[in-house]
Order: C-alpha cells, then structure tokens, then sequence
C-alpha cells in the first residue's frame, strides 16, 4: 500500500439519510458482514452537548469468520476491529458512506499474515459499496 493510500472508500449517493443506513446495512450483510453497533451522533451531541449536529451515524461492522482469522494472525488487532462504517449527509444535499480501508492496517501492522484478511474485506467493502 502506497502512503497516499486514502484510509476509507466512499460514495456519494441521492439516497435519503435513511435509506443510504438500511442499504448499506442489506448490501454489507449479503456480503457477510454485520452491524454489531450503531452511534448516532447527531443523537449524542443533542443530548452530551446540547448541539444541533448534521444526521451523522457510525455503524461498526464484522465478520465473525474473517474476524477470527485476523485476532489469530495478530492478537491485539482489536484495537482496529470492528470495522466502520460512517454515513454522513452532506451539506450539498447528498449521503456519503464511507468505509474504513482495511488496506490502512497493513501501514499500522507489520504483519504479513493480515495481509490476505485486509484484502477479502476490502472486496466485501467495494461490492457493498458498489451497489448504492
């Protein structure tokens, strides 16, 4: 991986706030991969800060299999698992998702081993991302 290699993958899309969560939600599923926590921080800074903030939600996602492989590759991996996946609305009127890039753990980690693992799961990131 190259230094400018961007640590998450995007899009923007036409979608309600709404819609883009519950699509990104079915397509990551369908690629094995599911939602083990949702943040809404439009929600928290209304309520820690009393701050009227954009609609904001923070999904972190898994997949129990692939998940297993990297914590047997690398036992502290989990300072980076789960994953996340942000989905922002833009001032310009659109929803962008973005992705973590697993390609960034190999900059972080320095072992081999995760390599194949970032790999299969930033496929399963494209393909989902893909279909919005």
């Amino acid at each position: 991986m190259s230094e400018k290699t961007k640590y998450y993958l995007s899009k923007y899309t036409n979608y309600e706030f709404d819609d883009a969560v519950s699509l990104i939600t079915q397509y990551l599923q369908e690629e094995g991969i599911g939602v083990l926590f949702t943040l809404d921080m439009k929600e928290t800074f209304r309520q820690k800060l009393e701050l009227d903030f954009k609609n904001y939600k923070i999904l972190g996602v898994c997949n129990p299999t692939l998940a297993k492989r990297a914590f047997d590759a690398e036992d502290k991996i989990g300072i980076l698992l789960p994953c996340n996946v942000a989905i922002i609305e833009q001032p310009e009127g659109y929803v962008e998702v973005a992705l973590v890039n697993p390609a960034v753990f190999s900059n972080l980690v320095e072992n081999d081993q995760l390599e194949c693992f970032t790999n299969e799961v930033r496929n399963k990131f494209r393909n989902a991302l893909s279909r919005l």
